[in-house]
């Protein structure tokens, strides 16, 4: 999670002109993969890498909070109790995993999109150094 936030952070510092990624897609994924939802360019990207922020850290502060608002207790109790303490065990550590991967791939995608507009920067400033007035 602080990985993520790092680079959630790094994100907000660096990207000045978000208008500067309207209209400029992700290069070709790693894996091979389209992106889910279809194309999406950086702009819309950024938009919700910071959207997604404030979620995951409000979220962090509920679990840590004890008197948090009780959403989760509430599940909880309308989950059906199948008497299995092992099964809970087993889901825990699931859900667990997947959230680390989630937040693994934001936080993979917040970099990604950070270096694409320094990137972007370098193209459009003048590289030799004299002003440009």
């Amino acid at each position: 999670m602080e990985q993520y936030l790092s680079a959630t952070q790094k994100m907000e510092q660096e990207v000045m002109f978000p208008s500067l990624l309207r209209g400029v897609f992700p290069q070709q994924e790693r894996d091979g993969e389209a992106p889910e939802g279809g194309p999406t360019d950086l702009y819309e990207r950024y938009q919700l890498l910071k959207a997604i922020k404030p979620v995951v850290e409000r979220g962090l502060a509920s679990v840590t909070d004890p008197g948090g608002s009780g959403d989760a207790e509430d599940d909880a109790e309308a989950a059906p109790d199948d008497g299995a303490e092992g099964n809970l065990e087993e889901r825990l550590s699931h859900h667990l995993a997947g959230l680390q991967q989630v937040l693994s791939h934001l936080a993979r995608d917040t970099t990604a999109l950070t270096r694409r507009y320094s990137q972007i920067l370098e193209q459009i400033s003048p590289s030799d150094g004299q002003p440009s007035w």
